[in-house]
């Protein structure tokens, strides 16, 4: 008897610390790997979803879901934008429907009218029908130099780098600015996240 309890003593301690070190690695694990727990970890939709809403000149409304903006002409390329205080973002690889094939659901837009394009958050930006149509934009190189503007296509990106958008990149949709050449920037602040509504506004000779 004595020597049994000579050998659990000796075993005991061995044990515990075992036993410690596993549960301290499971612990360690399940934190590393869960996803979504943590705020620096993003989760992606399986596929695009989500609705908006496309708000007439007439005030008349038309609820958008995925199928609706997947059924417009798809424009894909690159996206590159710097924030106000000189963050970079991009280049990125963006697919979605052109805001003017967006427009055009609800009769098009005259040179005069406006788009007005709101977030979930309460953020909103004022695009003209230039904007609109990928012109009167301000281009920078990667030294955020301003540079030569090539073509320029502006979307409702729904798609980045060939998956969903994430929620942190603003999803379920987002406007991007894209071209074909991945060193071209654009100012961010009309990047709009997490768009939830698309209003077209007539100019100021029309009545709305």
């Amino acid at each position: 008897m004595i020597y049994i309890r000579n050998i659990l003593r000796g075993f005991l301690p061995v044990f515990l610390v075992v036993l410690l070190l596993a549960f301290s690695a499971g612990c360690t694990g399940s934190a590393e790997s869960a996803p979504g727990d943590n705020g620096n970890q993003k989760v992606a939709a399986e596929e695009p979803s989500g609705n908006i809403t496309l708000v007439y000149k007439d005030g008349t409304e038309k609820i958008l879901n995925y199928d609706d903006l997947s059924s417009l002409p798809q424009q894909t390329g690159w996206g590159y934008s710097v924030s106000t205080v000189g963050i970079k973002y991009g280049p990125y690889r963006c697919t979605g429907p052109l805001l003017s094939d967006i427009a055009g659901l609800s009769g098009g837009m005259k040179e005069d009218d406006l788009m007005w394009v709101s977030a979930d958050d309460g953020y909103m930006w004022v695009f003209d029908y230039e904007q609109v149509n990928g012109d009167g934009y301000i281009t920078l190189d990667e030294n955020l130099r301003e540079r030569e503007s090539p073509e320029l296509k502006v979307i409702l990106m729904h798609t980045i780098d060939g998956h969903p958008l994430e929620y942190n990149d603003g999803a379920p949709y987002r406007v991007a600015i894209i071209s074909d050449s991945d060193e071209v920037i654009t100012e961010g602040s009309c990047w709009v996240k997490w768009v939830s509504e698309i209003e077209i506004k007539g100019g100021p000779d029309e009545e709305s």
